[in-house]
């Protein structure tokens, strides 16, 4: 019987008392996490989400994290070709299981281009979810790894994100701190979960 392993090293330990209240810590590159998975796991590719992804349960895979009905693929096309139309301000990053050709986890970045910091770029992380099937193999730290690589390659200040007090952990073990508080308006009535 072959010896599980883990697919990624174990995280840092997140940082511990007030003194780093407000501070922002090192996040690992895209390529560390990367070099990780790649050293144990081969089978994993983390890459820009592709039209062809639409065939690889993309739009499934996001219902593992919100109500998110099926779509057509001409839809899905259209939506790729809006995101697409903005470059690096807006980027999709998917995990792949090569082996059986589907993804497995995926999370977004969109830049917000500001007045304040010298007329500074702030990024913002949204949509992080790991399929279900393969939670527990931490494929969540490359998506967030990529997506804060990508905010810093293109001159962002910081980069920030909500999530739920259960993930505050996982985002503290990709060298996130928290720091205020998320508020919502939603201006249309959101349909019964299912």
């Amino acid at each position: 019987m072959a010896e599980e392993r883990s697919p990624l090293p174990p995280p840092p330990p997140p940082p511990l008392g007030s003194e780093h209240m407000g501070t922002v810590a090192a996040l690992p590159t895209a390529a560390d996490i990367q070099s990780a998975v790649a050293s144990t796991e081969s089978r994993f590719r983390v890459r820009r989400l592709e039209v062809s992804d639409y065939e690889k349960g993309f739009i499934g895979l996001l219902s593992h994290l919100t109500i998110c009905p099926p779509i057509s693929l001409d839809d899905f096309r259209s939506r790729f070709m809006e995101i697409e139309a903005l470059g690096d301000d807006h980027v999709v990053c998917i995990v792949e299981d090569t082996e059986q050709g589907r993804l497995v986890a995926t999370g977004s970045i969109f830049v917000e281009r500001k007045f304040v910091r010298d007329c500074g770029k702030v990024g913002h992380i949204e949509d992080v979810v790991v399929d279900s099937a393969t939670r527990g193999m931490r494929l969540g730290q490359p998506v967030v790894g990529f997506l804060s690589d990508h905010t810093r390659s293109v001159g962002c200040y910081k980069v920030i994100l909500d999530c739920s007090p259960d993930n505050r952990g996982f985002y503290e073990c990709c060298g996130f701190v928290q720091k205020e508080l998320q508020m919502a308006m939603y201006f249309n009535p959101l349909p019964p979960s299912s």
